[in-house]
């Protein structure tokens, strides 16, 4: 074990780290520990421990995963100055932003998107180590306003899988085990406008197991989603469909009887026979794996060379889809998608009609 792992809980929050020299440096929930000033004892510990727990679900696994990756490459970037991380340097931050956006060695340019997503993974990680990042400090804010300024981009958007693009995806699947999963995947992702974590971290039933973002209630008229998503708890209602080869809630009844499913996760691997469900949850990985082979052999935009397909879609396709697809007053496809302005709904409307409201003519030209 690491001496990092070795680490007492009543430890100071911004002790050195051993490994300080190297990329790797404590989580958030080895960073929370005890006042110096305060003597460890056994129920102290424990709540420290707790505490700890508690905080390795303050963001989700992909966002943590994310910023661990944006301390290392930062603190390779200071190695290579001579420079030290700790204490933060709004002005080598600075600088680093200015590397960022207009390398001079051989590393591409990142985006204006990205490069905003690695200050806020410093500020998490500075955080974590009992620092505070001031991102107002002029050092900072002139040089990341000018990178806008001067490099922002209109947003590059997914391709929306519509309605006709899901039934052939669907066809391409038999129906053994793994066809049967990834059919009721693909559907209800789209049918619930879900993003690809929501779908695998549902559960069956209000009674959730630690890793769960949610549960499923089938009912007469449909299923019920109660999901604990990023912008907080809300629920979706995916109804049955027209036909039973495309209704999302017969494929997820089929998948769940044939899985023997009552408890637990809903999506989970199979045996490598596909003849067995087993009890690991699935990795949204899969459902961003899932929909690009389906949309390879569904032979989605086959005038365009293979890597360029797959380029264009991603998990947020089936969002963007259903949002596209949907034939309704909008506000219902902002509840679907949990968003919390219209305007966040319409980025991910790929066809609509942008003048339905003219206000040239309403103005009286």
């Amino acid at each position: 074990m690491s001496k990092s792992n070795e680490k007492s809980p009543s430890s100071p929050a911004n002790a050195p780290c051993p490994n300080e020299d190297n990329e790797s440096y404590p989580s958030s929930d080895e960073a929370l520990s005890l006042p110096t000033f305060v003597a460890g004892s056994g129920t102290l510990d424990r709540l420290v421990e707790t505490a700890r727990d508690y905080a390795k679900h303050a963001a989700s696994e992909n966002t943590l995963k994310a910023y661990t990756k944006d301390w290392a490459h930062f603190s390779r970037w200071c190695r290579m100055k001579g420079i030290d991380p700790l204490p933060p340097s709004p002005e080598m931050i600075g600088l680093y932003l200015a590397d960022l956006a207009a390398p001079t060695g051989k590393a591409p340019a990142l985006s204006v998107s990205t490069i905003d997503r690695r200050l806020s993974g410093l500020s998490w990680n500075y955080t974590q180590r009992g620092f505070n990042l001031d991102r107002k400090n002029r050092h900072i804010a002139t040089v990341l306003a000018g990178i806008k300024r001067k490099h922002a981009r209109p947003p590059v958007q997914k391709e929306a899988i519509l309605a006709e693009d899901i039934l052939d995806m669907i066809e391409t699947l038999g129906f053994g085990l793994r066809d049967l999963r990834d059919r009721a995947i693909l559907l209800i992702g789209y049918a619930g406008g879900l993003r690809r974590s929501e779908i695998v971290s549902l559960d069956v039933g209000k009674d959730d197991t630690p890793d769960s973002g949610g549960w499923i209630e089938i009912l007469e008229d449909g299923a019920l989603l109660t999901l604990n998503a990023k912008t907080g708890w809300r629920e979706v209602e995916i109804g049955r469909g027209s036909s039973s080869q495309t209704c999302p809630v017969h494929a997820l009844e089929q998948w769940l009887h044939f899985a023997k499913i009552d408890f637990g996760p809903v999506f989970v691997r199979a045996t490598r026979d596909g003849k067995n469900a087993l009890k690991t949850r699935l990795s949204d990985k899969h459902v961003a794996r899932l929909i690009k082979q389906t949309v390879l052999d569904a032979g989605l935009r086959s005038e365009l060379p293979e890597k360029e397909r797959l380029a264009l879609f991603s998990g947020h396709s089936l969002r963007a889809g259903l949002a596209s697809s949907a034939e309704v007053d909008e506000r219902y496809v902002q509840k679907q998608l949990g968003h919390a302005s219209a305007e966040m709904t319409r980025r991910y409307q790929r066809r609509r009609d942008r003048f339905r409201v003219n206000l040239t003519k309403a103005a009286g030209l």
